[in-house]
């Protein structure tokens, strides 16, 4: 399984993504090297993601554990990926599902419940390591959508305890905040819904020093 078909598509677009990721960076007076970009292959076949690896991507996407377990498995097979490859979990995780999400996964985007967050220690303990993760924050207030409700800052104060118990949980790496914003016409309009997470994250921050 080497160079396919779909590789001077893929790299041309990879290399695109990076310039525009470079420019927001630079423009915003951040570093562009602590910017890192998750290329999600969900719903893509073996063949695109290792053209996505050809192109020069380390980070891979998936929304279900058995879709990207079974690229990872073809990608072993195959005698690729040479170079270290990190996969994310970004999708909804089932509390059932904790297991697999632990022994295949390097990180996890979408941690949204206690009980999930035990479950993920546990099986971490059992393999004796950390996992990294990001906690789902709904701050849109929309029904379809996971994550702990934070649409209104005036009940802030009712996620306390519950975060104050996960990161209490010592197999697990809480790295930050993830949300999903709602499927706007243009960027713009989703950007009030970055910025909310941007001040629960700093209001989170400083009760949690």
């Amino acid at each position: 399984m080497g160079t396919t078909l779909l590789d001077p598509v893929v790299k041309k677009n990879y290399l695109e993504v990076c310039d525009r990721i470079t420019a927001a960076a630079e423009s915003a007076g951040r570093n562009p090297q602590q910017v890192q970009l998750v290329v999600v292959t969900k719903g893509h076949p073996v063949e695109a993601v290792l053209a996505a690896l050809n192109a020069g991507a380390s980070c891979l996407g998936e929304n279900y554990t058995e879709e990207g377990i079974a690229k990872m498995q073809a990608l072993s097979a195959s005698g690729r990926p040479a170079s270290p490859v990190s996969w994310h979990m970004i999708g909804h995780v089932q509390s059932r599902k904790a297991e697999e999400v632990v022994k295949h996964f390097d990180w996890l985007h979408s941690l949204d419940s206690l009980k999930l967050a035990h479950r993920l220690d546990r099986f971490a303990a059992e393999v004796g390591l950390r996992l990294p993760a990001l906690l789902e924050c709904n701050v849109s207030g929309e029904e379809s959508k996971f994550g702990w409700l934070a649409s209104r800052p005036e009940t802030w104060d009712r996620l306390l305890p519950v975060i104050e118990e996960i990161l209490g949980l010592k197999n697990l790496e809480v790295r930050g905040l993830m949300t999903m914003a709602p499927f706007l016409p243009s960027p713009e309009e989703a950007r009030p819904f970055f910025q909310r997470l941007v001040r629960l994250r700093d209001w989170l921050a400083n009760r949690f020093q």
